[in-house]
């Protein structure tokens, strides 16, 4: 059932209604291991909800380590660096479902799911209500992800290679020294009307000094690195046409440049929210519309394991081909949706494309591919 569901996600059909016609699809059927039958169609639409809504907290927490594994097992040896994006996003609210709240930045009820990618590879996909901080629960999740990241890939996890770089609210002990440099200016260049910007590296001191009240900040030791240690607060003094715009990033990266820190590795996670859009809009991450919040966490991860799915043929069978970086609504309409016709016999299942399939190349080439795509972790 599980992968009825996330193969018909991944192949455009989130309806749990949709499952009436499916279940009797015998290419579905292949992809769920079981041979077409008529007199034994897959799982019908009341059943797949009676699995939603008898998932279990422990349940969940295994579907979410799977999601660990997977991107553990996608590296062939230790990569020398990893960089963990997190972010939360705003999954509009369908009716008067348990953990229903208003979020007054995004102006409507909703859930404040929370995402952690690797590039364009899903760690972490936590359904969470709104009433909350934006970063709740990211330290400990964090402090897990980096501990079975050292366990199983042998990384080192000294006080120097696990590093953090946050953009926190602002509160008085910050803008007091940020409102001088902004004061100041970006600079001799600068002139009245135009916009410039100044990094600069305040000084040190407890994380939880330069945190707005009610920010989680790591308190921690996370196998060896102390995130509760002194942090630098990077400064980003900006003079706009409209009027000053300040930012803060706190890290704990004391061997690089202002600059490298907001340029070279802040701002380059900005891609982890096309990883989001894509889930949300192409996998119908947003469509939570059970009653029950952990069957609404159950649909996010049956979303993610399709995402999954599809980043994994993109990244590997589809590297070098012209649907490399291509989006999954490109990916489904070209591949997953073609034409074709079903011949079911005793001993196989036989697919005939059309002799007008205008990416037969690309399907001659991508079969013996997908066979060398090593099996996933059990």
């Amino acid at each position: 059932m599980l992968a009825q569901r996330i193969f018909a996600i991944a192949m455009g059909y989130e309806d749990l209604n949709d499952h009436q016609a499916l279940r009797s699809d015998p290419v579905l059927a292949v992809l769920t291991g079981r041979p077409p039958s008529a007199d034994e169609p897959l799982a019908s639409s009341p059943t797949l909800c009676r699995l939603e809504n008898r998932v279990t907290r422990g349940d969940l927490a295994r579907m979410s380590r799977v999601l660990v594994e997977q991107f553990i097992a996608s590296y062939e040896s230790p990569p020398e660096e990893l960089i963990l994006d997190f972010d939360a996003t705003d999954d509009p609210i369908h009716g008067n479902q348990e953990g229903r709240f208003f979020h007054g930045y995004y102006d409507h009820h909703c859930f404040l799911p929370l995402y952690v990618f690797c590039g364009s590879r899903l760690l972490v996909s936590y359904l969470r209500p709104s009433n909350i901080d934006g970063a709740h629960h990211a330290w400990p999740i964090l402090k897990l992800l980096v501990q079975r990241l050292c366990d199983r890939r042998g990384l080192g996890c000294g006080s120097s290679s696990a590093g953090f770089r946050l953009l926190p609210p602002a509160n008085d002990e910050m803008v007091r020294p940020a409102r001088r440099q902004v004061r100041a200016g970006p600079g001799p260049q600068h002139r009245p009307g135009e916009s410039g910007r100044v990094l600069h590296a305040g000084g040190r001191g407890p994380v939880r000094h330069h945190a707005a009240e009610g920010a989680e900040l790591p308190r921690d030791r996370v196998r060896g690195a102390d995130l509760g240690s002194p942090a630098r607060v990077i400064v980003k003094a900006e003079r706009l046409v409209q009027g000053p715009n300040v930012r803060f990033v706190v890290t704990n990266l004391t061997d690089r440049t202002p600059n490298d820190i907001y340029d070279g590795l802040y701002t380059a996670r900005g891609d982890m929210e096309n990883r989001i859009k894509e889930q949300q809009l192409g996998l119908f991450a947003d469509r939570t519309s059970c009653h029950a919040f952990l069957a609404n966490q159950f649909r996010l991860l049956l979303s993610s394991a399709a995402y999954v799915l599809v980043e994994t043929l993109r990244r590997t069978a589809l590297a070098g081909t012209e649907l490399a970086e291509a989006q999954v609504n490109t990916i489904r309409l070209k591949l997953f949706k073609v034409a074709a016709r079903v011949v079911v016999s005793v001993r196989r299942v036989v697919l005939r494309l059309s002799s007008s399939c205008p990416l037969q190349d690309l399907w001659r080439s991508l079969v013996p591919r997908l066979r060398l795509i090593p099996p996933a972790p059990s």
